[in-house]
């Protein structure tokens, strides 16, 4: 029996049983109910001639109620669950059904417990999904990678001889033995991080060459799935960038299949008795990193409120705390318009100065900024001189990559709804020549701007890839 009801071991049951289990189904439970536990047709049989006065009385019952406008007593109703109920929640036929059917236990078997009655059913909560620290994240989010794959081999090759009715020298029939499998890496737009990615993988091993000149079946492909933006490497040399979906790289190709003694067939030797083995697959060390393939990315020093406007702004719920650091993973926000265009939001863990020689959380997290098409500066504006956060932000970016600062960028001054932030904002405009747009990621204040501003930079970077006869990248 399946279902919510079935109790653990109930898979086989006799024939008596599974009957008790179908009547049960019928009578109304559809897990079976405490107070009807074990019905079985045993038991029925037993009692067929209370059965048959029952229905006699029952009909009796049923016409004295109707007349005298008397309703069962409530206490006879109370006998059995709700579930029972009848036809307009009637139930005259209760007290008769509860004497026939009693709870009759079987080898000591603990009743069953119903999914749809009220009185019978366990209290069961909808779950709900686990919050997982931004400690316990970094187990589940990675960006780095070392794999060793390896070809599947080849199968050999076969060594037989025709052997027929009226056919006394046939001939060498060994066939060749099938190719092994490749390993195949291919991006994945539903994975957001090299986490399922196991540190080994080996190709699947091609058949041995058959009789008849039959040949032996290659071997399967083994297809690994990784996000798009992977970077792999092999001794510190980039040898591909998976960069859009569907894209594959072969990382290690199979072995060649073996030949059979029919391939060494010739006029000068007639029973070739050589065969060669399969040749194993190509073994090879790969390191993958994941750069984070968003539209924008968030670039600002620790508490500058980077996770809180990202949250803000999406559905994506990075940690958010009062103490440096809290983010120590890449998050990554959909800002979705109504005409269906998506907008991916990369949050970068926070820079320090020094970042681009790996102080603080260092280079790891700084690769992420490179696939951004443009930037978003988050400025803390209730600090002193809020100007130098931005040209220490743009220093390290610079001494990272040359022209990672140069891109298309906007300033936002965050927490503007303190007092000292509105003092420090005509000073910030006067220092920069660029665009502010001065915001509250926690009261919500001026967030249309920087929405409307995120599209406007959105539409130039699709109108600059379209008049390349590049593709845009869609989230």
């Amino acid at each position: 029996m399946r279902g919510g009801g079935a109790r653990p071991g109930a898979g086989r049951l006799p024939a008596a049983e599974r009957g008790a289990a179908a009547l049960r189904l019928r009578l109304g439970c559809p897990g079976g109910c405490q107070r009807l536990a074990e019905p079985c047709w045993a038991v029925l049989s037993r009692r067929l001639p209370a059965l048959c006065g029952a229905v006699l009385g029952l009909a009796v019952l049923s016409a004295a109620s109707t007349v005298l406008g008397r309703a069962v007593p409530a206490a006879a109703n109370a006998m059995l669950p709700p579930c029972w109920a009848g036809p307009g929640g009637r139930l005259p036929w209760r007290p008769a059904l509860l004497l026939l059917l009693s709870p009759v236990p079987v080898r000591g078997r603990q009743p069953t417990f119903s999914t749809t009655c009220v009185r019978c059913s366990k209290n069961r909560r909808l779950r709900q999904k686990r919050v997982i620290s931004e400690r316990k994240l970094t187990r589940y989010f990675v960006d780095h990678r070392k794999v060793r794959v390896v070809g599947g081999r080849g199968g050999g090759g076969g060594y037989s001889f025709s052997s027929e009715p009226r056919k006394v020298f046939g001939g060498p029939d060994g066939g060749n033995g099938g190719d092994g499998g490749h390993v195949i890496l291919k991006a994945d737009q539903q994975m957001k991080s090299l986490s399922s990615v196991l540190p080994f993988y080996q190709g699947f091993h091609g058949e041995r060459g058959g009789t008849k000149n039959c040949y032996g079946a290659n071997g399967a492909y083994m297809y690994v799935k990784v996000p798009v933006g992977t970077l792999i490497k092999e001794d510190g040399k980039v040898v591909a960038d998976l960069t859009q979906h569907g894209q594959e790289y072969v990382a290690a190709y199979g072995g060649a299949g073996g030949k059979g003694n029919r391939f060494f067939l010739s006029n000068e030797n007639r029973a070739p008795t050589l065969f060669t083995p399969g040749e194993p697959g190509q073994e090879r060390v790969l390191h993958l990193e994941l750069k984070t393939t968003a539209h924008a990315g968030l670039v600002g020093f620790p508490n500058a409120g980077k996770s809180s406007l990202l949250r803000a702004i999406s559905s994506a719920k990075p940690a958010v705390a009062a103490y440096p650091f809290t983010t120590l993973n890449a998050h990554v926000g959909v800002v979705r318009y109504q005409d269906y265009e998506q907008v991916a939001v990369a949050d970068i863990p926070g820079l320090i100065k020094g970042a681009h020689q790996n102080r603080g959380l260092g280079i790891a997290f700084l690769r992420h900024i490179e696939r951004c098409r443009f930037l978003l500066y988050v400025v803390d504006l209730s600090v002193s001189q809020p100007w130098i956060q931005l040209q220490d932000l743009k220093y390290e970016l610079e001494q990272y990559k040359k022209g990672l600062s140069e891109r298309p960028c906007v300033v936002i001054g965050n927490k503007i709804d303190l007092a000292q932030s509105r003092i420090n904002l005509p000073l910030l405009k006067e220092q920069i020549g660029e665009r502010v747009i001065a915001l509250s990621a926690l009261t919500g204040d001026n967030l249309e701007e920087l929405l409307l501003h995120l599209r406007e930079l959105y539409d130039t970077y699709v109108r600059t890839e379209q008049s390349r006869g590049q593709s845009p990248v869609k989230w």
